[in-house]
């Protein structure tokens, strides 16, 4: 597929059966955040140790589960990692922390801080590897749920008999220039546009006072421009920035479509749910899930660029040749394939046979 993306690097690390598992890099930082967590025994300890914040739709095992993994390979590293999902699992958080004991814990190891998604509200819990993992209040707060410089992560509490949260990351706005602009304004490319770069980087474009060179007639002079911000707005590019939507586990109803659309409305790539086939919509309507014909309903409304299906039930298990059949996605909308299964994990170094050791009939 052709790559819509400049900051973000999203990996589907899982079949059409799996459970669900989705990494987000951040390829100017090489750090990543995690959709959910369930079975993750695959994974290389390289993923667990970039991961700087998760974000949990819902408790269900197939979907949590993963996380004593992740505190067994991030409890001792001096950071914090940022921990959201829906009321709730904080507790469940301590309960995790709790069944072990930490008497050998060392001042230099990290933190958890969980933050609990009510609303418009965050309430937060700092578990302290220092102390042990044990909890501290940190009160409430509004606001953005996540950001950094390169992206921003929404969400929007659906039911499944359970509070479950989409989440959407979107990225930050790019600094582009477009030629065409900056010949019209007669604005001349050099080393200052790499200082125009940093004020949009930090932020610091209004009511900072730049020097840039302009051609006029067959001349060039030097020209001062009081307000960079002004400046950027005369010579850049607009671009859209691209997104990434993740939903799964949300029962059919319109109070679910409407939140779905408020989010997800125009996202780049939507991974989404599609449990059950058309065949058995009595069946995804009564636990609670998507089904084919829900799914083309989405896409309908949403317009995503490109979707992937995933969390197929495991009553398919023979082949997902009957979901792709029935997905009918709208002009404009490419519907993308994942394997049905992954293998249970990595070939390690040490299994694969060295050239003196293979059979005499394959040398």
């Amino acid at each position: 597929m052709p790559k819509p993306f400049r900051y973000l690097e999203p990996t589907f690390f899982a079949g059409l059966f799996d459970d669900p598992l989705l990494l987000v890099r951040v390829r100017p930082t090489g750090r990543s955040l995690l959709f959910d967590c369930g079975k993750m025994h695959h994974l290389a300890k390289r993923i667990y140790t970039s991961i700087d914040a998760i974000f949990i739709s819902h408790a269900h095992m197939d979907h949590f589960m993963g996380m004593d993994s992740v505190i067994r390979h991030s409890h001792a590293s001096p950071r914090t990692i940022e921990v959201f999902g829906p009321p709730g699992l904080a507790g469940r958080m301590a309960n995790k922390f709790s069944s072990y004991d930490w008497n050998l814990a060392e001042t230099f190891w990290g933190n958890f801080r969980v933050s609990e998604i009510e609303g418009e509200r965050i309430a937060s819990t700092l578990f302290s590897g220092p102390e042990a993992f044990a909890p501290r209040d940190e009160g409430k707060r509004g606001g953005e749920l996540y950001r950094n410089r390169f992206l921003s992560v929404r969400s929007v509490e659906c039911e499944h008999r359970i509070p479950v949260l989409s989440y959407r990351v979107d990225e930050a706005d790019a600094f582009v220039v477009d030629d065409a602009k900056m010949a019209a304004e007669g604005v001349m490319k050099g080393e200052w546009l790499r200082t125009l770069e940093r004020l949009f980087h930090t932020g610091t474009l209004a009511g900072s006072a730049v020097w840039y060179p302009a051609r006029v007639g067959e001349a060039i002079e030097e020209r001062t421009e009081p307000d960079a911000a002004a400046l950027y707005r005369r010579i850049t590019k607009e671009e859209t920035p691209a997104s990434i939507g993740y939903l799964t586990d949300i029962g059919y109803s319109e109070e679910n479509m409407d939140k779905l659309v408020g989010l997800h409305q125009g996202v780049t790539l939507l991974i989404c749910e599609c449990a059950f086939l058309a065949s058995e919509c009595q069946k995804a309507r009564l636990s609670r899930h998507l089904c084919t014909p829900d799914l083309n309903l989405l896409l309908d409304k949403l317009r995503p660029s490109y979707v992937l299906p995933m969390h197929f039930s495991k009553t398919y298990q023979r082949g997902s040749a009957p979901l792709y059949e029935e997905i009918e996605p709208p002009a404009g909308v490419t519907v993308l394939k994942i394997p049905d299964r992954l293998t249970p994990r990595p070939i390690m170094e040490s299994e694969v046979p060295k050239p003196l050791e293979l059979p005499s009939n394959n040398r």
